[in-house]
């Protein structure tokens, strides 16, 4: 193991452009939210490993390197399209311990222990290795890239730099999280700093000397059980040790001009997506073909029906959803809902893409929920507990939402895979809370409809609407016409708070980080919003 941490701590020292000579053949391609995960994810194709056993290390990397969007304390869902036979979705959802007080107030729900569900993140990248790796890479090598990473550290980027920044005064409050994401002498850590977790990278080693069970059954889950006990928290030894195995779904699926559209079912965003995408469909192709206030205006109004049915008419259950999902996503249902209109007239996480050289697609969406989860990190084991109980609600309203134990949390994770004539052209999906689902559909529409340019669609200014009809238009100039096509359908013009933005790119708009074929080539892009890389394996 040694040797691959050594290996991997060479890699840091290289520029951001390093690629393979197209001289060796294709081993597959990698875009991330971070270099050092992407660059993980490209050594272990380069060394044999399928699209899965990548995966796995970007997860652990990204984890480590993108410290405010996921963590081996998160949930990750990985939607797989292998390279024969159906596709398939690992449901990495976490649940509500199974013990919670009868009196809860919001604030429980938002910060500190009891804000975190019982974390699925090592139950699914266990169950991906075991079942769908390639058997030719060990699990201590998939987790070595993290480690490397924790204990030498990486090197601060602007995104991250502006979320260190942002949240440094809520990580303060605890001494633990403070010593870890605040620099000695009070101050934030700046662009090309180096950023090291030692405390974690000591966890990190364990797991990969013990394996991802440690963390549920062993001497890690007696550590979280008895700071949970400590601190007040809602998390048992039992919550971990009877933590549920991920179960193996199939992906929903739609159409979107002659495309069909692979994505994640409830309690993930994955049919609004598809609600999305078929409101859009009933445009006319004149509107949505140039980036232009047109488009804008179409995506805004495809927005509203999606967005609007999540809110006021949900999925009415997480297991049993067939039937409701199959109306809500069909073409008749984004129909009426527009022609409604026409009468009428702060979350985190981060998302890769990985394809291999024998055509394995993955697309991976995980999550600690809020920038930095629950801002506490656990004093003994260096990782920041997520806080996705803040997505419950805590009044009865009949809907799947309401707050109760052992139960799976609302999630806007719309990872997609795009494929044509049965084979996969497009992997995509993004973090951003419910802009998650805005991005995912905006950004598969701009590749099918206005350019298959993956780096240009991805890099296209968004929008967003909540079902208010608040709207919120990124980049630094909102056009007239846009402004009274906004106003002739009700829309409110909105700015996002800038906190983690350069002021052209917002990441409040989400962090594509996606992968298309561009004629018999794959290509990718990494969002601007984000510090992230794309990388081609080859061997």
């Amino acid at each position: 193991m040694y040797r691959i941490v050594c290996s991997f701590l060479a890699v840091l020292a290289l520029p951001f452009s390093v690629v393979a000579t197209d001289a060796k053949s294709f081993a597959g391609i990698v875009s991330s939210a971070s270099p050092e995960a992407t660059r993980a994810g490209q050594q272990i194709l380069e060394r044999g490993g399928n699209a899965i056993d990548a995966a796995v290390a970007v997860s652990l990397a990204v984890g480590v390197t993108e410290p405010a969007g996921s963590g081996i304390a998160g949930q990750t869902v990985m939607l797989v399209q292998p390279k024969s036979g159906d596709p398939f979705v690992i449901h990495g959802t976490t649940w509500s311990p199974a013990n919670i007080p009868a009196t809860v107030t919001k604030d429980q729900l938002r910060q500190g222990r009891t804000a975190s569900t019982v974390p699925s993140t090592l139950k699914v990248l266990s169950l991906a290795h075991q079942r769908y790796g390639s058997g030719a890479i060990d699990w201590a090598d998939l987790v070595a890239p993290s480690i490397a990473y924790a204990e030498e550290g990486f090197v601060v980027g602007p995104f991250r730099q502006r979320a260190f920044r942002f949240y440094g005064d809520a990580l303060k409050k605890q001494a633990e999280a403070k010593s870890i994401f605040i620099k000695p002498d009070g101050t934030d850590y700046q662009v090309g700093e180096t950023f090291r977790q030692p405390i974690l990278a000591d966890t990190l080693r364990q797991i990969a000397e013990k394996g991802a069970e440690d963390f549920y059954t062993g001497d890690i889950a007696r550590k979280i059980a008895a700071d949970m006990a400590e601190n007040g928290g809602w998390i048992t030894y039992d919550d971990l040790a009877n933590f549920p195995e991920p179960r193996i779904v199939t992906p929903l699926s739609g159409t979107y001009r002659g495309y069909e559209v692979l994505t994640l079912p409830p309690p993930f965003g994955g049919w609004v997506v598809l609600q999305i995408l078929n409101g859009l469909e009933t445009a006319d192709q004149g509107d949505v073909d140039a980036d232009d206030a047109a488009r804008r205006i179409a995506l805004l109004k495809a927005m509203a029906i999606g967005h609007g049915s999540r809110k006021h008419t949900p999925v009415p259950g997480f297991l049993e959803y067939e039937d409701d999902v199959k109306v809500k996503i069909s073409k008749q249902e984004a129909a009426r809902l527009l022609s409604l209109m026409e009468d009428r007239a702060s979350g985190e996480t981060t998302h890769f893409s990985v394809v291999d050289g024998d055509g394995n697609a993955v697309s991976v969406t995980q999550s600690i929920d809020s920038y930095f989860g629950s801002k506490v990190v656990h004093p003994e084991l260096g990782f920041l507990y997520n806080n996705y109980m803040q997505s419950f609600r805590l009044v009865d309203d009949g809907s799947p939402y309401v707050l109760k134990a052992k139960e799976m949390p609302l999630s806007s994770m719309s990872s997609a895979i795009l494929r044509k004539d049965g084979a996969p052209v497009m992997v995509l999906g993004s973090p951003g809370s419910a802009r998650i689902i805005s991005a995912v559909a905006q950004v598969s529409s701009f590749w099918i409809d206005v350019e298959a340019d993956i780096e240009k669609a991805v890099g296209a200014y968004r929008v967003h609407v909540v079902p208010d009809g608040k709207a919120y238009v990124e980049g630094p100039v909102v056009p007239a016409d846009l402004l009274s096509g906004m106003a002739k359908y009700g829309f409110s013009l909105n700015r996002p708070a800038y906190g983690v933005s350069d002021s052209q790119y917002d990441p409040y708009f989400g962090g594509v980080h996606a992968l298309a074929k561009e004629g018999d080539t794959w290509a990718g892009a990494a969002d601007p919003r984000r510090d992230g890389l794309v990388l081609t394996a080859r061997k």
